[in-house]
């Protein structure tokens, strides 16, 4: 087992995470289009939404397994269980089993986001900004190479490989965790407190930063789920080819990449506090942008700059949740912040959804997409300054 190992196993593993992101909203469209099972707007809702139920019940679960079970075992079952999942949805037959399957494959997803984020955390040596923007820098590869693999693979093979290639890289990666990830030494010889973590949140001056994390994890989620569901749609809806939804949605990721890079740096620097605050406000700003018809530079220029900044944003919400909770609680917490977050998850699909279906979502959606990102600001501010000086208190 080698500490060094960790990094590029759990970004790996954060990656094939970021598939599932973009996968739905590449395949809608294609979906959609041919009437698969006699899908609809509402179909693609409820699929999406099933599946992020599924992701909810993963990540309020996993924090507590794995601060019972420990990082690596948990992180592990939880890459196989998704792949294997992931893989059975290139089979469906109907749209209720495809949707069971989302369902289950949530389950896995759910507890791999928080669980790989512990563990970098905690060989990060202090600096957790860029700890978590690092690792999430692979969600959000994952969501452009998906996003690629859709303008490639759709038009050639159909949607169903989309996720054959998705299950894919898990025959190659889970052999590699089993041999080379090793377990967190803070969780190791932190006491197993198991249940009690969850009772923690709530005790020793965390209630208010709890639940203005589970607030801000809302709106950071359902801007996330919300854009990557729909965004190639509403701009079909706005007059845009299928193929420059795609590079849009592709754009809305790659700008994520950057702005992951940039946000650690910043929140190492400056405080994770302020960084998060900015970047959702600066993600309101260029999500109001978007209702504007722009020529196509500025459109690419808004959606790239939208993406360095709201999917941040949420990343940064990640980093302060593993400055503020004892090592302890450290995976609960970020498991229950991940997995009420989920909500709004849930939330962004169904909104879009709604949006489409009563012919307002452009640019009407973009209106909305921008109060969120605003009502996150106002949430993380709620956390208060005093939250990053309660681990150094006994509890």
């Amino acid at each position: 087992m080698k500490p060094s190992a960790v990094l590029p196993l759990c970004w790996a593993a954060v990656l094939l995470d970021g598939f599932d992101l973009v996968v739905l909203g590449t395949v809608i469209p294609v979906l959609l289009e041919d009437k698969v099972w006699g899908f609809t707007p509402g179909t693609g809702s409820a699929v999406s939404t099933v599946g992020l139920v599924g992701m909810m019940l993963g990540a309020l679960a996993i924090g507590t397994v794995t601060d019972t079970i420990g990082r690596r075992k948990a992180l592990i079952y939880a890459v196989a269980g998704f792949s294997f999942f992931t893989l059975l949805c290139a089979f469906a037959p109907s749209a209720l089993v495809f949707g069971i399957l989302r369902f289950l494959a949530g389950l896995g997803l759910g507890g791999c986001l928080p669980t790989a984020i512990t563990l970098v955390t905690e060989f990060s040596r202090g600096k957790v900004g860029g700890a978590a923007t690092t690792i999430m820098t692979g969600y959000h590869v994952g969501a452009v190479l998906t996003a690629l693999l859709g303008i490639v693979v759709l038009p050639a093979a159909g949607w169903r490989w989309m996720f054959v290639i998705g299950a894919a890289p898990a025959l190659v990666l889970v052999p590699l965790m089993v041999k080379y990830l090793p377990e967190s030494e803070v969780f190791e010889k932190a006491e197993k407190v198991g249940l009690k973590a969850v009772s923690g949140l709530f005790k020793g001056g965390f209630l208010r930063a709890t639940l203005a994390f589970w607030v801000a994890s809302f709106m950071g989620l359902l801007l996330v789920y919300g854009l990557n569901t729909w965004l190639p749609q509403i701009m079909r809806v706005a007059g845009y080819e299928l193929g420059a939804a795609l590079a849009l949605l592709l754009t809305l990721n790659v700008g994520a990449i950057v702005g992951l890079v940039v946000a650690g740096r910043v929140a190492d620097r400056a405080g994770v506090r302020p960084s998060t605050i900015a970047w959702f406000a600066a993600g309101a700003v260029f999500l109001a942008l978007l209702s504007v018809r722009l020529p196509t530079l500025g459109l690419y220029a808004a959606v790239f700059l939208a993406g360095c900044f709201v999917f941040s944003a949420q990343v940064l919400v990640y980093a302060y949740v593993g400055r503020t909770y004892p090592a302890e609680g450290r995976a609960t917490g970020l498991g229950w912040t991940a997995g009420i977050g989920r909500l709004g998850a849930i939330t962004g699909p169904l909104l879009g959804g709604a949006l489409l279906s009563a012919g307002i979502a452009y640019p009407w959606g973009f209106y909305v997409f921008a109060g969120v990102g605003a009502l996150g600001a106002l949430a993380v501010l709620a956390v208060g300054a005093r939250a990053l000086t309660l681990t150094q208190q006994p509890r």
